[in-house]
């Protein structure tokens, strides 16, 4: 976006003594033209940049210049240290506090204050997580490949990626990525990635952004109907919202929702004991009866 690679351009004129349109362009990963179009908006918005042609030419910001408190409000310093404190929860590390005290510098007590949102992306995962994501996050910057084996319903297979992204999505971290085996884009959850490691440079391709609409990553090729009892309507609600049943005469709750895959349906319903009867698909009522017989021919062993 426009305004994240202005604030990166600058952040790169404040720690560098000069630096040329392509060596932007290429950072950035857009058009020398841009580069110039945000130069001139930065030039706009006070900051006193100066471009010089020629053989040793190039961009370079005024010397001994500061950034203005007044460019950043106090609330904008406060919400940008509250997303840095949350990468910090993943990261094993403060740098990105320690990068935000840079940010900042002459303003700390601008960031003594709002203490009042605190966002752990780690999960309960974190000392298996930690380590993969600063792996996968020095690949994608590396452009080089992972390998690993990955588990999922229908099976483990081993993969490698070409990764682009680290996504926090759904309450759990994936990364996207160009599957050397689908030959497609795919995306990968880290809790279900074992053995990860770093692999082969590779030129990075024009990599899509992944599309997080439910239809498209969990289609409801299911349409679920079931009568919940009441005790359980603050399960309904956490899981998938309070217009996802209606309450009926008796207090049983009638609830109604897609699903992607039958296994998920069965051990939904039965998650609940006796608390839940599933109505329709009526085919997968046979199921939920199947699935119940083995667990007691298991159970029952005398």
């Amino acid at each position: 976006m426009k305004l994240d690679r202005m604030i990166g351009i600058l952040s790169v004129l404040l720690q560098r003594d000069k630096v040329t349109t392509p060596y932007l362009a290429e950072k950035f990963e857009v058009s020398r033209r841009t580069i110039i179009r945000d130069i001139d908006a930065l030039c706009m918005a006070g900051i006193p940049i100066v471009t010089e042609q020629g053989h040793n030419g190039g961009i370079s910001i005024m010397e001994n210049y500061k950034i203005d408190k007044t460019l950043l409000s106090t609330s904008d310093l406060q919400a940008i240290l509250a997303g840095l404190r949350s990468l910090d929860s993943v990261s094993g590390t403060s740098r990105y506090a320690q990068l935000m005290e840079k940010l900042s510098a002459g303003a700390s007590n601008m960031l003594s204050g709002d203490t009042h949102i605190l966002i752990d992306l780690s999960s309960r995962y974190k000392e298996s997580l930690t380590p993969k994501i600063e792996l996968i996050h020095s690949a994608i910057r590396a452009a080089r490949t992972i390998s690993f084996t990955y588990f999922a319903p229908k099976g483990e297979s081993s993969r490698t990626i070409e990764p682009y992204y680290l996504i926090f999505q759904w309450a759990g971290w994936y990364v996207w990525g160009w599957c050397t085996e689908r030959r497609d884009f795919r995306l990968f959850k880290l809790n279900r990635m074992a053995g990860v490691c770093m692999g082969d440079f590779f030129q990075k391709r024009t990599a899509p952004p992944p599309d997080f609409s439910r239809r498209d990553v969990f289609p409801s090729l299911y349409q679920v109907k079931a009568v919940i009892q009441p005790q359980f309507r603050w399960r309904l609600v956490e899981e998938f919202g309070p217009e996802s049943f209606v309450q009926q005469p008796d207090g049983s709750l009638l609830f109604t929702h897609g699903f992607t895959d039958k296994i998920t349906i069965i051990c939904w319903i039965t998650s609940f004991g006796k608390g839940a009867e599933l109505i329709e698909p009526v085919a997968l009522r046979q199921d939920i009866l199947d699935f119940a017989a083995e667990i007691c021919r298991t159970y029952d062993k005398t």
